[in-house]
């Protein structure tokens, strides 16, 4: 594993997804090699994507070193930042008379910290998907057993109904859990790892149970 707080081994692009309260770095030598970090500085404008609209939340200002672009951002400033998902412009200035222009953009998604966070990092599938499960079994709290799908609480719905939504909703985190399992560079749970001698070969499987 390589040692992340190495200039060298930085992310070349923005990371997808940025841990909240970690400190948080990559570089654009792209950008670099077209414009030169002694004539031109490099900063990016973060909006929270909240109901299709969003609003300026935070910029972040690129390092100058090495004649690269360095982003470098202390745990103590992320920890201020709030979780959701973020549209980004990069910005290149021309340090000789202020002239900005436009040169990339983005997403990321900003999530909680484990080390750090009381909240339920559940998502939505999984929250509800629980909730069904608790209301078939009859176990549900009477915060689970009031909540709605499609306008109808979980407790007026009839078995065969929470069954139908059990499955939809279990699909949905199932993928989810892929995704993630996918991200991380480990199977996704679609495969069947078959061996041979010193060799692991992986064979599809078409649905995941």
């Amino acid at each position: 594993m390589s040692n992340k707080f190495d200039r060298s081994n930085y992310p070349k692009q923005e990371p997808e997804m940025l841990v909240v309260g970690d400190r948080w770095t990559w570089r654009r030598d792209d950008l670099a090699n077209t414009y030169d970090p002694s004539l031109y500085s490099l900063t990016y404008e973060f909006h929270r994507d909240q109901g299709g609209g969003g609003s300026h939340t935070f910029t972040l200002t690129a390092t100058e070193a090495d004649s690269n672009y360095f982003i470098e951002i202390a745990s103590s400033t992320t920890a201020s930042y709030t979780k959701d998902e973020y549209m980004w412009d990069a910005y290149i200035t021309r340090t000789s008379d202020s002239q900005r222009i436009r040169v990339d953009y983005g997403r990321s998604e900003l999530v909680d910290n484990l080390a750090s966070t009381t909240a339920d990092l559940r998502s939505h599938a999984k929250k509800v998907l629980d909730a069904i499960e608790a209301v078939i079994e009859n176990r549900a709290s009477m915060d689970q057993s009031s909540m709605s799908i499609a306008g109808r609480s979980l407790s007026r719905m009839t078995i065969d109904e929470l069954l139908q939504f059990r499955d939809r909703y279990k699909a949905e985190y199932l993928r989810e859990v892929k995704k993630d399992r996918v991200r991380n560079k480990k199977p996704s749970g679609n495969e069947i790892l078959v061996s041979f001698g010193k060799k692991t070969y992986y064979d599809n499987i078409t649905d995941l149970k």
